[in-house]
């Protein structure tokens, strides 16, 4: 772990200093409560405490350690707390089992049921390195921070403060006024759990989304959910694709499966549009929109679609309009307004 600012910086002595000084951390401990809560809203609200309880102790606080550890330290304590009591959050498949026909959508289920897509910029720090990058993404995949949340709060923290981002046990130890051997021993029992949990681990090797290639294959999928082009649709899905769709516990399993559906629940996507976000958890991300009779569209939701070895490995579909504000994606959108924001995600 690097410290690169200590609490002895002069600059902190100026209340707007400070303010900036914390700021510097914001997006890597938005990363850290994301994976720990598994809600882009309650990373929000834990970062936003977390800041104000170092502005109020920075008074006293006794350099005994870096700015970064100790802010780690607070948001640490802020997720414990939160988690306090709570059920994890999840994603479908950990609900029921997979649909095999008839795919009714059932009850809406509330929003605290489910992990929610987190935009990459807002958790991901823009490393130039292809191979940090990937790691990177593949940490906040939504099949890994659902996993995470199986763990228990403490293990949860250990795993992801020594596998994802590299602390030694000895600095974990501190944070958590616990023993090296106490850490270590987490890490395994986690490390342990967190296999037998995820489907995916190891996870599979995600589709570069800079790569011409991917694009390309973006552009055919768009096309084809959008014209529920059947025959395209084969060509893209992996054979064992997923889709998903919270805030519903409805999931389908396998390309014959999902195939059905498109072909009984055209509805969900046709007439409607999918505006590119950029990447959310390591993957493409889309708002997906609807049309009004007045020509105009409204947010549907955000579409996540994971891509490996050329084709649609996993699709989660969040039905949820409210999170578009994660994504600066207004509720209603002209057909020119989209016509815009699909040409400028294509450059």
């Amino acid at each position: 772990m690097t410290d690169l600012v200590t609490a002895s910086t002069p600059e902190a002595e100026d209340t707007g200093d400070l303010d900036r000084l914390l700021e510097r951390h914001r997006r890597e401990l938005t990363g850290y409560c994301y994976r720990m809560l598994g809600g882009a809203g309650d990373a929000e609200d834990a970062v936003q405490e977390t800041m104000l309880r170092a502005w109020r102790g920075f008074g006293s606080f006794e350099g005994r350690s870096a700015v970064r550890s100790w802010l780690y330290r607070i948001a640490t304590n802020v997720c414990l707390e939160m988690l306090r009591g709570r059920q994890r959050r999840a994603l479908p498949m950990d609900l029921a089992a997979p649909m095999k026909s008839g795919f009714q959508l059932g009850p809406r289920l509330p929003e605290s049921t489910f992990v929610q897509p987190m935009p990459d910029g807002q958790v991901l720090s823009g490393d130039d390195d292809p191979a940090e990058r990937a790691v990177a993404r593949e940490s906040v995949r939504l099949a890994f921070v659902a996993a995470l949340q199986h763990l228990s709060p403490r293990q949860r923290a250990v795993l992801i403060l020594r596998d994802v981002l590299r602390w030694k046990a000895s600095e974990v130890a501190q944070l958590l006024d616990a023993t090296v051997v106490s850490v270590n021993s987490a890490l395994q029992r986690g490390r342990a759990a967190l296999a037998a949990i995820d489907p995916l681990s190891p996870a599979p090797h995600l589709a570069d989304t800079d790569d011409p290639e991917t694009k390309a294959f973006l552009e055919r999928y768009v096309d084809a959910f959008e014209r529920f082009d059947i025959d395209l649709l084969v060509r893209i899905l992996h054979e064992d694709v997923t889709l998903a769709m919270p805030p519903f516990d409805l999931w389908i399993q396998g390309r014959p499966a999902v195939l059905d559906w498109a072909a009984t629940a055209p509805g969900l996507c046709r007439n409607g549009r999918f505006v590119p976000v950029g990447t959310a958890n390591g993957a493409p991300a889309f708002g997906l929109y609807h049309s009004r009779d007045d020509g105009r569209f409204d947010l549907f939701g955000i579409h996540v679609v994971e891509i490996v070895d050329g084709r649609a490995r996993s699709i989660e579909a969040h039905l949820d309009p409210s999170l578009g504000s994660l994504f600066d994606l207004p509720l209603i959108l002209g057909l020119a307004e989209i016509d815009t924001r699909v040409a400028a995600g294509r450059s």
